[in-house]
C-alpha cells in the first residue's frame, strides 16, 4: 500500500505546483523537497535521556520525543510520577520587566481518577496548584540574565503521579532542563531536593509516607557551585544545627541533578539566542506587587480589591507552616486566622506570624510557645566576571528589611520559629545562586532577631489565657449510662433534636456511652446541660400492666407509624404503621389521625433488646371491649 500511496501523493503535488507563479512554485518546490526528504517524526537527533539516583530513588531525565514544536521540554520521572514540561518564549522584548508565567495544572487523569465537580473536568487552578507553580516561578526566575525581557511561558503538565513522590520536585528539575534545552537565555541548570529529618537524620527525597514522620519537610533549590538560589521549608523546632546540616546535605546533593542536567544538554540542547539587553526601570516586579498583594490603602494607592492573588495564598501559608506547630494536636477545634495588613513596609507575612501568636494566646488556644518571624534581606557589591554567577565582592545582610530594601536588594529571607527552634523559612534570592557562607550568616541571624522578637511579644501576653472569652465555642464530653441512653435521645432522636432547636449546641457519639457536646458559648453550654438533666432525671414512672388497655394521645404523626404519650412521666412511644390496623397502612393520615387526638392502645410489655415501650392498636379492632385503664395526668 506503501508505493501508490506517496504515487499519488506526488501527482497531487505536482498539479499544485504547476497551477502557481514562478514564485510561488519555487517556494513550495522547496518546501516539499525538504519535507519529502527529511521526516521530522523519526529525527532522534535531539532526543535522548539520562539516569540519576538522589537518595536510592531513582530519577529519569528525558528529551526529543514530545512536543518538539515548543523552545524546549522535558520528561522528567520519579518512581511512577512523570512529569512533562514546556518552555516557549517570544522572540521580541515587549515590557521592560521580565514576563514569566508558569502554570503547573494537575489532572486527576494522572491519578487515574475522574473529577468529582458537576462538570466532570479540570476547571481553575486549585490552591495547591497556584502555590506550586509559585515555588517552581521562585526556583527558576533569578537565572535568567539581567536585560532578558521578552514573554516567557513555563508549562508543567502531570502525565502521572503515584501518591508517594511529590511531583512538585519533579516539576522544578523538568523546568530547569527543559530551559536548559531550550534556546532560550538561561544561566541554569539548577537542581531540586527535598530533605526530611527522622529519627536525627537526613532523608533525601522522602516519600509521602516518610514525611509524616519527620520533623523538617525542606526544598533546596541549587546551581553549580555549591550557590543556594531558593529554600522553602516546614518544620517542628528544628534545632538550628540540625537546619543547617539539611541545606549542606541538599545543596550537595542538588549538584548530582545539575550535573545530569548539563550533561543531557550538552548532547540535545539548543545553542542559546541572542537578545537585546533591556534597561530595568526602577519602582516599576513594587506597583505590581502592591496591588496583588495588599488592599490599596495599605500602600497609598487607589485600586478594588480583588480575590487572593498569588503572593497573598504564598504568604499564607508560610504563616500557616510557622504557626502550626505551636498548636497541639488534640486540639478539638477549628482555627480561622486573620491577618489584615493596613500598612505596608515590610514583611507582612513575619508580621502576620508575630500577630497570629499573640492572636491565639489572646483566644485561649493553649499554644505550646510564642512564635515570631523576620526577614533578612542582602545588599551585594560583584565585580565584573566572565562566569555566569557573578563574583560577590562585599556584602551586608539587613535585618528587618523594609519595602525599598527588599525591592532594591539581592535576597527576601523569611524565617520564623520558637525559642526551642524553627518552624517555618522560605528565601528568594535575586542573584543567580548564592554561596553557602552568607545563607549560614543569614540564619544566623534570623535566629538572633528572633529571639529578641520574642521577648518583645512576651511583655504584650506571655502564655495562653486560662478561661476562654464569653464568646469562644465550648466542648465538652459527657458520660451517658447505657440505660438512660433512650431517654437522652428519645423516641427517634426527638430529645436531640429539641437540644439542639433550643439552644444551638451539636450532640456527636463517640461510643456507646460517650458523648461530645460542642457549643457556640458558655450560656448556650449551660443551657443545653440543665436540659441534659431533665432528660436524665430519676422519675418514678407509673406501672404498666400487660395486656391492659390504656388511652393515648397522639403527639407527632410520622411516615413509620404515631408517636403517642401515655403519661407526662412515660416517654412517648411509638405505635408502628403494622399495628394501627388489620388492613395495611402505608401512612396513619389514611386512618384520619390528627395530632392531639385521643385513642386506645394496648401494652405488651417492653422490647427486651432496647426497653422501647410495645403497643397495638390492631389487636384491639377484633377483640371484644374491655374496661380501659386510665393512668390519670397527674405528674
Amino acid at each position: 500500500m506503501a508505493a501508490p500511496m506517496k504515487t499519488w501523493g506526488c501527482k497531487c503535488i505536482c498539479h499544485l505546483l504547476s497551477s502557481r507563479t514562478n514564485r510561488t512554485h519555487g517556494y513550495f518546490k522547496h518546501a516539499v523537497v525538504r519535507k519529502l526528504t527529511t521526516n521530522p517524526w523519526k529525527d532522534q537527533s535531539r532526543a535522548g535521556q539520562v539516569e540519576l539516583v538522589i537518595g536510592d530513588r531513582p530519577i529519569q531525565i528525558s528529551t526529543g520525543k514530545m512536543a518538539r514544536f515548543a523552545d524546549g521540554a522535558a520528561i522528567v520521572k520519579q518512581g511512577d510520577t512523570s512529569v512533562l514540561v514546556t518552555t516557549v518564549s517570544k522572540s521580541k522584548t515587549t515590557s521592560s520587566f521580565l514576563p514569566l508565567t508558569v502554570d503547573y495544572r494537575q489532572k486527576a487523569a494522572a491519578a487515574g481518577r475522574i473529577p468529582t465537580n458537576y462538570l466532570r473536568r479540570e476547571l481553575g487552578p486549585t490552591e495547591k496548584e497556584i502555590l506550586t507553580s509559585r515555588m517552581i516561578d521562585r526556583s527558576i526566575r533569578p537565572m535568567f540574565p539581567s536585560g532578558y525581557m521578552c514573554e516567557t511561558q513555563v508549562m508543567c503538565n502531570l502525565l502521572a503521579v503515584d501518591g508517594a513522590n511529590d511531583p512538585d520536585i519533579v516539576c522544578i528539575n523538568a523546568a530547569s532542563a527543559a530551559l536548559s534545552l531550550s534556546d532560550i537565555p538561561w544561566n541554569g541548570p539548577v537542581g531540586a531536593v527535598r530533605v526530611g529529618f527522622i529519627d536525627k537524620e537526613v532523608v533525601l527525597n522522602p516519600t509521602r509516607r516518610q514525611l509524616q514522620h519527620s520533623t523538617l519537610n525542606l526544598v533546596v533549590v541549587a546551581t553549580e557551585e555549591n550557590k543556594v538560589v531558593m529554600l522553602e521549608a516546614a518544620a517542628d523546632h528544628i534545632l538550628q544545627q540540625d537546619f543547617l546540616k539539611a541545606i549542606k546535605q541538599g545543596v550537595k546533593e542538588a549538584q548530582a541533578v545539575v550535573s545530569k542536567i548539563k550533561e543531557i544538554q550538552a548532547q540535545y540542547g539548543k545553542p542559546k539566542r541572542d537578545f537585546d539587553f533591556v534597561l530595568k526601570v526602577p519602582g516599576k516586579d513594587v506597583q505590581s506587587s502592591a496591588a496583588c498583594k495588599f488592599p490599596p490603602y495599605a500602600t497609598n494607592e487607589t485600586g478594588r480589591p480583588g480575590s487572593l492573588g498569588r503572593r497573598e495564598l504564598g504568604h499564607g501559608q508560610l504563616a500557616e507552616r510557622a504557626l502550626r506547630p505551636i498548636i497541639p494536636h488534640n486540639f478539638p477545634f477549628t482555627i480561622r486566622l486573620t491577618s489584615e495588613v493596613l500598612e505596608s513596609n515590610g514583611s507582612s507575612s513575619m508580621a502576620s506570624v508575630c500577630g497570629g501568636s499573640l492572636a491565639l494566646m489572646d483566644a485561649g488556644v493553649p499554644v505550646s510557645d510564642a512564635a515570631a518571624g523576620i526577614a533578612v534581606g542582602l545588599i551585594t557589591r560583584t565585580g565584573p566576571t566572565a562566569r555566569k554567577s557573578p563574583e560577590i565582592l562585599d556584602y551586608v545582610l539587613l535585618t528587618d528589611i523594609l519595602g525599598i530594601e527588599d525591592y532594591m536588594g539581592d535576597m527576601d529571607f523569611k524565617m520564623a520559629g520558637t525559642k526551642k527552634g524553627i518552624t517555618a523559612l522560605q528565601a528568594d534570592v535575586k542573584l543567580p545562586g548564592l554561596p553557602l557562607k552568607v545563607i549560614m550568616e543569614a540564619v544566623q541571624q534570623a535566629t538572633d532577631g528572633k529571639s529578641d522578637l520574642i521577648g518583645i511579644m512576651n511583655q504584650t501576653i506571655q502564655k495562653s489565657r486560662d478561661n476562654h472569652k464569653d464568646c469562644g465555642p465550648v466542648t465538652v464530653k459527657t458520660l451517658i449510662p447505657l440505660v438512660k441512653r433512650h431517654r437522652f435521645i428519645g423516641i427517634g432522636g426527638y430529645n436531640l433534636k429539641k437540644l439542639t432547636g433550643e439552644t444551638g449546641v451539636t450532640i456527636t457519639p463517640i461510643d456507646e456511652l460517650n458523648f461530645q457536646i460542642f457549643a457556640p458559648n458558655q450560656t448556650a453550654m449551660d443551657e443545653a446541660k440543665e436540659m441534659i438533666e431533665d432528660f436524665l432525671k430519676e422519675e418514678r414512672e407509673p406501672e404498666l400492666e400487660f395486656g391492659a388497655i390504656y388511652t393515648a394521645k397522639i403527639v407527632e404523626i410520622r411516615d413509620i407509624g404515631i408517636i403517642v404519650q401515655l403519661h407526662p412521666k412515660i416517654q412517648p412511644a411509638l405505635v408502628h404503621n403494622s399495628q394501627l390496623d388489620h388492613r395495611k397502612v402505608n401512612h396513619p393520615s389514611v386512618l384520619g389521625f390528627e395530632v392531639g387526638q385521643e385513642i386506645s392502645v394496648k401494652y405488651f410489655g417492653r422490647d427486651p433488646a432496647n426497653g422501647r415501650i410495645r403497643l397495638s392498636r390492631k389487636v384491639l379492632q377484633s377483640t371484644a371491649s374491655s374496661a380501659i385503664r386510665s393512668l390519670g395526668s397527674k405528674s
